[in-house]
């Protein structure tokens, strides 16, 4: 899992400096009857990728944001923007806004993340949007992708996974870049 992680998920804090993984990797670990299931989507989700960059990231932090998990809004403010979205489209998102400047595929992505992660059935509208942003197999991509945003979310919000530097022990992300430039 750590060498996974460490190769396709960056950008974001996900160990602590004792190494220990953090986020929603710990509650995986930690009960893996059940962990080891959830890993196994989750790499499915990064390891299949097709969807635009952009409009996958704002599916994720659409879901984040109806699921107010902390962990997981951090995480992909600092993804979405490697991904190419603006600093004010993502503060949006995360605040649970759908921005008026979004893309037709990232309008696609916000309305089908934020009906499905708000606990609403997909309107046939909604779904024949995406399928014409994206195609029958990159919606249902879109849709797997919520669902497993919704369990990461929730297990993050489970086990009240903080933010990095806010929880004892786990530098910020200030403290974590200025140590990286002085190596």
């Amino acid at each position: 899992m750590s060498g996974y992680i460490a190769e396709h998920l960056k950008g974001f804090v996900s160990r602590r400096t004792d190494g220990a993984l953090i986020g929603p990797f710990a509650p995986m670990l930690r009960f893996p009857a059940f962990g080891r299931a959830a890993w196994i989507y989750t790499k499915a989700l990064i390891d299949n990728a097709s969807l635009p960059k952009a409009a996958h990231e704002v599916a994720i932090l659409a879901t984040g944001a109806a699921m107010n998990s902390r962990y997981e809004l951090y995480a992909h403010e600092r993804v979405g923007e490697a991904a190419g979205l603006s600093n004010e489209k993502i503060a949006a998102i995360a605040a649970g806004q759908r921005p008026a400047d979004l893309t037709e595929k990232e309008q696609a992505a916000y309305d089908v993340a934020a009906t499905l992660a708000g606990g609403r059935q997909l309107p046939a509208s909604t779904y024949g949007r995406a399928v014409r942003a994206f195609g029958e197999d990159q919606t249902a991509e879109l849709i797997y992708l919520v669902g497993g945003y919704c369990l990461v979310s929730l297990l993050l919000n489970a086990y009240d996974m903080s933010v990095p530097g806010r929880e004892e022990g786990l530098p910020d992300d200030a403290r974590e870049e200025a140590a990286g430039d002085r190596s």
